[in-house]
């Protein structure tokens, strides 16, 4: 599975060595890449430079809401379910890549100068296209953590790792299209942006597809495991204290994401009146730093602990973004980015713990079920923020650039300024805040963890037993 030499039928955690965790990283490069420029663009791109009002946007992000309730779910149970020679989540990652950039690459092609209704049906149709294939492989990828390695500290190893080049791909996310926008002309073009994003999509699934070239699964889990039926993983989920726990607090987590890159681009332009890559620097330089610090918080309170302090810290700095002078605001970013690198790295490592309990309920890994179900219940906080964005700046008495002629409308009303701030601090501030709150009854901490994770190993060590016996008796 990895350099290691660790024999799987003793009772120890796979130890994975630095170019494997360097190498698993290089995936969530290329789909942070995408998904970053897609969450921080969709946006502006279709109200502000194509002018499509709050009600359409709305109306396809309810409609996107309903796709990712079922396409989730369905898809993680899928992987757990299947049995090949290949594994049940390296070929759906591997050969979803391609589509994955094909579709990304449509949602910036919307037919320019097109009527509402039109420019809607493009929004929605590559949007449900685009989260399909998204789905898939970003399920896939955050399934295959748990099952590499029984450790915390590898899985937090291969989180820094992944967050690191996640964070990297975000920046570049940020930085890419803010080079290739429409800034101020009468008569903007849209070909540097969509020539753009075509190099965006076809590099970020070269990406994805090298790191599947390297990461192995584990055979245990697939050649010993028996799938259970659909009705049963359902009861398993919807009966886990520590997974509804955790997904309460991730769902505060997405919506606080899809807020702050939603509202980014307009608080530099709008609010602060500043480079977004200058504005950029200050929340990312600081939530990269945090990365890997969070193995030595982890250390010393625990991962749940460890998330706790964190989700607070970003909390009260974004919270902040609405009380203080608009000079400060970047200092608070850049507080609230440290704050981030909690999300950003520990909650997987929690869902791998919610995912060793689960296996000793019902004998088997179901990576593939918590993560589905969790994007069923969480990602509807991306349709949320997509949809309360227009709607708060609308409100707020916005003028787009559409509506000014095509350039940009820098004297905007105060109640627009407050609710930029409070799109990009306070809803997200709470949301952080409440999150951490929700951590307190999560249970997997202390005696009680490592009784869950000594008895995993014991498990595991069976299972590769029987696949060793299994081997031997097909051979003879």
């Amino acid at each position: 599975m990895a350099s290691s030499t660790v024999e799987h039928t003793s009772p120890a955690p796979v130890k994975l060595s630095l170019s494997y965790k360097i190498t698993w990283g290089v995936a969530s490069l290329g789909t942070a890449l995408i998904s970053g420029i897609y969450g921080a663009l969709l946006p502006i791109f279709y109200q502000d430079y194509l002018g499509l009002t709050a009600r359409w946007i709305g109306t396809a992000s309810l409609i996107y809401a309903i796709w990712n309730a079922i396409n989730d779910p369905l898809f993680g149970y899928i992987t757990d379910s299947t049995r090949s020679k290949h594994g049940r989540r390296i070929p759906y990652m591997r050969y979803t890549a391609p589509f994955l950039a094909l579709t990304f690459i449509l949602v910036w092609f919307a037919p320019g100068g097109a009527s509402d209704p039109a420019l809607f049906a493009w929004m929605l149709v590559t949007m449900l296209l685009y989260d399909t294939a998204y789905t898939i492989i970003g399920l896939v990828y955050s399934a295959l953590l748990p099952e590499v390695t029984e450790s915390d500290a590898e899985r937090n190893g291969l989180q820094i790792s992944s967050s690191l080049f996640g964070l990297l791909g975000m920046i570049l996310g940020f930085v890419i299209p803010d080079l290739f926008r429409p800034k101020a002309e009468a008569a903007p073009s849209f070909l540097p942006l969509q020539l753009s994003m075509i190099a965006v999509g076809i590099i970020g699934a070269g990406l994805i597809i090298l790191t599947t070239l390297r990461v192995k699964e584990r055979p245990e889990f697939t050649q010993v495991d028996d799938p259970i039926n659909l009705r049963d993983a359902l009861k398993f989920t919807f009966t886990s204290k520590s997974f509804l726990i955790l997904v309460a607090q991730n769902f505060m987590s997405i919506l606080m994401q899809s807020l702050i890159l939603g509202a980014l681009f307009y608080a530099a332009d709008y609010v602060l009146q500043m480079s977004s890559i200058i504005l950029i620097i200050y929340l990312f330089i600081p939530l990269i730093i945090g990365v890997p610090i969070t193995s030595l918080i982890r250390q010393r309170l625990g991962v749940v602990g460890a998330q706790q302090l964190l989700l607070t810290v970003a909390g009260v700095a974004l919270v902040l973004v609405v009380i203080v002078p608009s000079s400060l605001i970047p200092i608070c970013l850049a507080l609230a980015g440290f704050g981030l690198s909690g999300p950003q790295t520990l909650t997987n490592v929690l869902f791998a713990q919610v995912a060793d309990e689960d296996e000793l309920r019902t004998g088997v890994r179901r990576e593939g079920a918590f993560f589905g179900v969790n994007a069923l219940l969480t990602k509807p906080a991306q349709s949320v923020a997509l949809a309360l964005i227009p709607f708060m700046l609308e409100a707020t008495h916005f003028v787009t650039r559409e509506a000014n002629q095509g350039v940009i409308f820098l004297d905007q009303p105060a109640g627009a300024l407050f609710g930029i701030k409070v799109l990009l601090g306070l809803i997200p501030g709470i949301a952080m805040l409440v999150g951490a709150v929700i951590l307190i009854w999560f249970p997997l901490r202390g005696a009680y963890l490592e009784e869950v994770k000594t008895q995993v190993l014991t498990l595991h060590a069976a299972k590769a037993a029987r696949l060793k016996s299994q081997r031997s008796v097909s051979e003879t």
